[in-house]
């Protein structure tokens, strides 16, 4: 049992002047990620901060008609909010399809975006990692590999990012608010993950000690939003893939359209090919599948994933086809 010092700062300030004098000091907020880490002895802080009392909570319009979100908000207060459930219901649905009722309740949107990797090698202390232990290698390579990502990958790792809410706010161009060392920073949410690359251990172009303090979200842009999640069972489980969409259609022409997919890349995976395919395009079935094939043509798959690349395709499609559905019904009325 390794000793751990604790503190409490009274403001955000606070909160970065600790962690910039103590290299061996990590955020404490929910603790759904964190305990687990501590737990399994995937990291050893020194101290922990915690910044769960911090006035970073709450929901509330921004002056351009979006809306800025706490980032101690619980995912539960986010999910069921009046003005996230009606202006962003791909939010909502995503948040609804991650975890339990009780880790909602406990999990935070600051925590949400930063949590690592659930790959079972990197939570594994006895096998080697490069997230986990640079240099060590990847046991997943050559291992289990069926959760695994497909898109953005390296020869040094393969291991998904979890959430779900990322992958709809990617999908919704949000954009993450940072308080560090030398003030305040705006990071679009898209930016904010590194990929693997050589430095797989690295997960975000975050320094030590930045503190995510909100998340804000621009006014909806297309008539029509849905995301979907496809898993080994009904609840309870990480995406085998998922994806966050939203779309316009005017007389037959898809005019605007966003997309994101989760379960499949090392990052939450903004799909900006494939939107590509369908702006302006028609909106059926063979365009939305050219659309995700386009997307997927970077993919590198392991032996144990390989599936995700037909799923996420028929996922894409079925996704897009349902909203086309919606958007074309809410433009004839």
């Amino acid at each position: 049992m390794k000793p751990l010092q604790y503190t409490r700062p009274e403001d955000p300030e606070a909160a970065v002047a600790v962690m910039h004098s103590r290299p061996d000091g990590v955020y404490l907020a929910g603790g759904t990620n964190l305990v687990d880490h501590l737990k399994l002895g995937v990291t050893a802080p020194g101290l922990l901060v915690d910044i769960s009392r911090l006035p970073l909570d709450g929901i509330e319009p921004t002056a351009d008609g979006g809306v800025r979100i706490g980032a101690i908000t619980s995912n539960t207060d986010l999910a069921v909010h009046p003005a996230i459930r009606e202006r962003y219901p791909a939010l909502s649905r995503a948040l609804l399809s991650g975890a339990s009722a009780q880790i909602r309740n406990a999990a935070t949107v600051g925590g949400n975006l930063l949590q690592r990797t659930r790959c079972v090698y990197f939570r594994d202390a006895t096998t080697p990692c490069n997230k986990r232990d640079p240099g060590s290698g990847c046991a997943a390579l050559g291992g289990y590999n069926r959760q695994h990502a497909v898109l953005g990958v390296s020869d040094r790792c393969v291991a998904t990012h979890p959430s779900d809410m990322a992958v709809a706010m990617v999908a919704l161009d949000a954009v993450v608010v940072v308080l560090g060392a030398t003030g305040e920073r705006r990071i679009p949410l898209e930016e904010l993950y590194r990929l693997p690359g050589d430095e797989p251990e690295t997960d975000t172009v975050l320094v030590r000690d930045d503190l995510v303090v909100s998340v804000e979200l621009p006014p909806p842009q297309n008539a029509v939003a849905g995301y979907r999640k496809v898993r080994d069972r009904a609840s309870y489980a990480f995406a085998l893939v998922s994806v966050a969409a939203d779309l316009t259609v005017s007389d037959g022409t898809v005019t605007g359209c966003r997309l994101a997919y989760g379960g499949v890349g090392t990052r939450p995976w903004r799909a900006h090919r494939a939107e590509e395919v369908v702006l302006g395009s028609a909106p059926d079935d063979a365009t939305f599948a050219a659309a995700a094939a386009a997307e997927l043509a970077a993919a590198r798959p392991l032996d144990g994933n390989a599936f995700k690349v037909p799923l996420l395709c028929w996922t894409s499609v079925a996704v897009l086809r349902e909203l086309t559905e919606l958007a074309t019904r809410k433009e004839r009325t």
